[in-house]
């Protein structure tokens, strides 16, 4: 059957008349598939899934409960357009209660259908064709995605062990300083697990500040934080002159299909924000926004919490990896454990990158990861394993070290 004309009219940022064409099949399918064939191939074995990356928990029930009530108000029908105040004054007080960030609510918070869908529109409000977004690899490529649609160009800094997964901002050339305008930062980071200290946060709004740059702090998981209080790149000096930072209540309050988020920071850069999604969309369901303001009211209750647990999932999941020649070190926040992988087993297996690992981890261990091949080849477990109390985390991890002390592996 012939091409419709239609595929003649589809953007080259899609791929143009090759759009559909493409038989591709990306990590995430096959990661999907595999699971798929394993379950079916050994249907009485668990899959351990350590690949999700969503809290395995529901959401407060302070926060269930309020959404049933104000669900069924009827003041709650209609847009929320740019969000609510009660939910930008709720997440100036958490700010100011969390990070000792003061904002005001009016011009430097705006409300966002997740930070996915900010990671979208910071792009339209600042790339014009042939400018720089500068992004990290590995990591959540939104942003640079978007980059690329409206004809910018994305300039990728690897994120490797030997730098703790920090980017080396100095690696750039003064061209590249010149054409950017974006710099993407994620910390506690996704996939490595690492955490920026402060002074690498100075380091970065210096460096902003000299290039005329807007630093986008995705801090999604800042909340999971092991060491210290939680850090804001806008509670250090001079962070809320060049940042806007994105929070999220996904990893913090376990509302990730909630979708419910807040760009907040540098005044104008939240202004052109909202500008840009008022054309976007019409805001997340107010009675969604309330219920998430009584969750950041009660974050001094639930967020510990649940950063405890992920801590302790990953303490002992990095003993576990640890004492069958993982070279698994305790990340500082985020609930992701980063691993270089081995080069193959004493059976005779060899793994020439991450994806093949994982696939074999799939397939012969039913075991669920994401592989990393952009900076090295790594794969990330997550401490998200579904598990109901800590004896049940126990029994997961226990069996998991069964799984993978033989055959031994090589490194």
């Amino acid at each position: 059957m012939a091409d419709s004309y239609l595929q003649q009219l589809f953007a080259q940022r899609m791929g143009g008349a090759r759009f559909g064409k493409d038989t591709t099949i990306y990590k995430f399918e096959k990661i999907k598939r595999a699971k798929a064939a394993a379950a079916a191939a050994h249907p009485d074995v668990e899959l351990i899934d350590m690949g999700v990356g969503e809290p395995d928990e529901m959401a407060p029930a302070r926060v269930v409960s309020t959404l049933a009530e104000e669900a069924a108000r009827w003041e709650n029908r209609p847009y929320a357009d740019n969000g609510i105040p009660e939910f930008r004054q709720a997440a100036a007080r958490y700010m100011a209660e969390l990070y000792g960030v003061e904002l005001d609510p009016d011009t430097e918070i705006c409300h966002s259908i997740g930070s996915k869908s900010a990671l979208s529109l910071l792009p339209v409000c600042f790339i014009d064709p042939g400018d720089v977004s500068i992004m990290t690899i590995p990591g959540y490529p939104v942003m640079g995605t978007w980059t690329k649609y409206l004809g910018g160009e994305v300039v990728n800094l690897p994120l490797t062990k030997d730098r703790a997964f920090l980017p080396d901002l100095g690696a750039l050339t003064a061209e590249q300083c010149a054409r950017a305008k974006l710099l993407y930062l994620n910390y506690p980071n996704n996939p490595t697990g690492a955490s920026a200290p402060a002074d690498f946060f100075d380091a970065a709004i210096a460096f902003a500040r000299r290039h005329d740059i807007l630093l986008v702090s995705d801090a999604a998981y800042a909340p999971l934080n092991f060491v210290g209080r939680p850090l804001s790149i806008l509670a250090r000096p001079g962070g809320r002159e060049v940042a806007v930072e994105l929070h999220s209540m996904s990893k913090g309050f376990n509302m990730t299909g909630w979708r419910l988020g807040w760009v907040c920071g540098h005044a104008a850069a939240v202004k052109a924000f909202a500008s840009v999604k008022d054309n976007a969309d019409s805001g997340q369901f107010r009675a969604i926004q309330l219920a998430a303001a009584a969750g950041l009211a009660a974050q001094a209750e639930v967020t510990p919490a649940i950063s405890a647990k992920y801590q302790r999932r990953l303490a002992a999941l990095t003993a576990t990896l640890s004492e069958v020649g993982f070279d698994a070190r305790m990340p500082e926040g985020s609930f992701y454990l980063y691993v270089e992988i081995p080069q193959g087993t004493t059976a005779g297996d060899r793994f020439v990158d991450a994806e093949a690992f994982s696939q074999w981890l799939i397939r012969e261990k039913l075991i669920s990861t994401v592989p990393w091949d952009d900076a090295g080849h790594f794969v990330r477990f997550s401490a998200t394993f579904v598990a109901a109390g800590i004896e049940e985390e126990k029994r997961v991890l226990a069996e998991v070290r069964r799984r993978l002390q033989q055959p031994a592996f090589v490194f």
